[in-house]
């Protein structure tokens, strides 16, 4: 009876026994996710600190000479933020990050002497510019890009981001000062001789059309656009606005360099899988350069910017005329662009670069090339042009063929160097 009765009372030992080992386990497991919460907040506040002191305000530019000194008003020097609980710090990470773009202004809008405008984009107006006093970082002349009304600051910090991540190259604009802390934003460039591309073309038409080598010279500068779209897409960038109103020349056709990032977006900032989609479809976007799979499914990708890269290029052959001039509204464009109609064929363009064009053009988009493909087909067509010497000017030639494979040796180099980085 005994040995029964000690039997029965064995099961109930066991279940505390197991209940005991059960919760004994449970702290364990939540005390070490508390360590591990504990360790990433740490981790990240450091981060946050070395990312504000990385952000810093640049250093002013150089006074002017005593005789023309006038008292300035030094900024008043920033208080330190508080300390945050760490419960806040990680919900508050993208909003600091975005902060420290923000610091206090440099300069402003009447710092600056305007000199010429160069174009009015959809949110922004470009001059080329100087500095009443002093310079900006070493220039004395620059562009400068002044924001228009209804901007947001937000809006001017993913473009300042985009244009810093692209910097060192040099078939960009490249950024050399800016201000987002107060209205109108304003953001700084290197100096270009002689504004749009398109502005460029369209002026001198006329003697650009009786140059024999007008062909390899559209060549040459459609070879150096490309080469500024590769660099985006190794940086995880989609242009949005490529367009010949948005490359700048300073000695054409070897020193072209793409601006106006103002709809551009940074992919690793991205944390859906689906970001090539636009957030607001309602968003004004340059239709005419803007592939079929945008009006069809809202999507956006770095395909979309190899099509308008071919829109590019019948812009560049056709003298800056406008896509698809026979239309009118925005609804034939559309209408026009989904149904599959494209651009007719530029007068007098070479069979290569049509061939190029109509390789931007094709659908679905996953059948078009990429900028690695399209740097290829140029300098393969430039090589070939190489080829085949005017025995009148042979010196020129040289000279161009010279400049040609020195911009070659130097694109080997970036990418070489883009390969160690990653």
């Amino acid at each position: 009876m005994s040995n029964s009765t000690s039997c029965l009372d064995q099961p109930p030992f066991f279940i505390l026994v197991s209940v005991f080992s059960f919760t004994l386990l449970m702290f364990l497991v939540l005390g070490v996710v508390f360590l591990k919460k504990y360790r990433s907040l740490v981790q990240t506040r450091k981060r946050l600190q070395e990312s504000r002191s990385f952000l810093g305000p640049v250093p002013r530019a150089p006074p002017a000479p005593a005789e023309e000194e006038e008292e300035v008003e030094e900024p008043t020097p920033q208080t330190p933020r508080s300390r945050l609980p760490e419960s806040s710090t990680v919900r508050t990470s993208s909003k600091k990050l975005w902060r420290g773009l923000q610091q206090g202004p440099r300069f402003t809008k009447p710092d600056l002497n305007l000199l010429q405008l160069i174009k009015a984009g959809k949110e922004g107006v470009f001059y080329q510019a100087r500095m009443v006093r002093g310079t900006c970082n070493g220039h004395s002349m620059f562009t400068c890009k002044i924001s228009k009304e209804g901007v947001r600051p937000k809006h001017v910090d993913t473009e300042v981001s985009i244009m810093r991540k692209l910097v060192h190259h040099k078939n960009i604009l490249q950024l050399l000062d800016w201000n987002t802390a107060e209205q109108p934003y304003i953001l700084i460039m290197e100096y270009v001789s002689f504004g749009t591309l398109r502005t460029f073309l369209q002026t001198n038409r006329v003697h650009l059309s009786g140059d024999p080598e007008l062909p390899s010279l559209l060549t040459i500068a459609s070879y150096h656009i490309a080469l500024a779209m590769q660099h985006l897409r190794s940086k995880n960038i989609i242009h949005c606005d490529l367009a010949l109103r948005n490359i700048m020349v300073n000695k054409f056709p070897w020193e072209v360099k793409l601006t106006e990032f103002g709809l551009a977006r940074d992919l690793t900032r991205m944390t859906s899988r689906h970001s090539s989609r636009w957030k607001n479809p309602r968003q004004r976007v340059p239709l005419r350069w803007y592939p079929p799979e945008y009006f069809k499914n809202n999507n956006y990708s770095f395909k979309g910017d190899v099509w308008a890269f071919g829109i590019v290029l019948w812009e560049m052959h056709t003298f800056g005329t406008l896509p698809y001039s026979n239309l009118e509204t925005s609804e034939e464009v559309v209408y026009h662009i989904c149904m599959g109609h494209k651009n007719p064929n530029p007068d007098g363009c070479r069979l290569e670069m049509l061939h190029v064009m109509r390789k931007c053009w094709q659908e679905p988009h996953t059948l078009r090339p990429s900028f690695t493909n399209i740097v290829t087909m140029l300098e393969n067509i430039m090589e070939n042009d190489a080829d085949y010497v005017d025995v009148e000017s042979p010196q020129g030639l040289m000279i161009d063929r010279a400049d040609y494979h020195e911009t070659k040796s130097l694109r080997s180099s970036v990418l070489l160097n883009e390969e160690t980085s990653f």
